[in-house]
């Protein structure tokens, strides 16, 4: 009889579940069709990328900020980024830091390249 009601209780909730597992899948995936990424180099006076620096990103709505170490060749990235939210950027290495960008959220591209000069 336990064995039944199990059953019956999991053929319920696989029901119920299902219609709303394709709304489900189809709101991610929109969410990932109108995400924006930020990508760009940080470099210093001579134009030489800077390894290590520290990119902040801050999240103006929320106020959240995110942060990225430069790579070797001073590359920074930040996937997944919202398009209802701007963004301001910017790096800080051993007491140096670049001016701040804006990543507005009118602009509609999809990618954004900027770099970041140290001062």
């Amino acid at each position: 009889m336990k064995k039944l009601i199990s059953l019956a209780i999991f053929g319920l909730l696989l029901s119920t579940a299902s219609p709303y597992m394709p709304q489900m899948a189809a709101a991610e995936k929109d969410q990932q069709d109108q995400s924006r990424s930020l990508a760009g180099r940080v470099i210093n006076r001579q134009e030489q990328p800077v390894a290590k620096a520290i990119v902040y990103l801050k999240n103006t709505k929320t106020l959240v900020i995110k942060t990225y170490i430069a790579d070797t060749d001073g590359t920074y990235r930040f996937p997944a980024l919202s398009p209802n939210v701007d963004y301001e950027v910017h790096a800080e290495f051993n007491g140096t830091r670049s001016d701040t960008k804006t990543v507005s959220s009118f602009d509609s591209r999809k990618q954004f390249n900027i770099t970041l000069r140290l001062k």
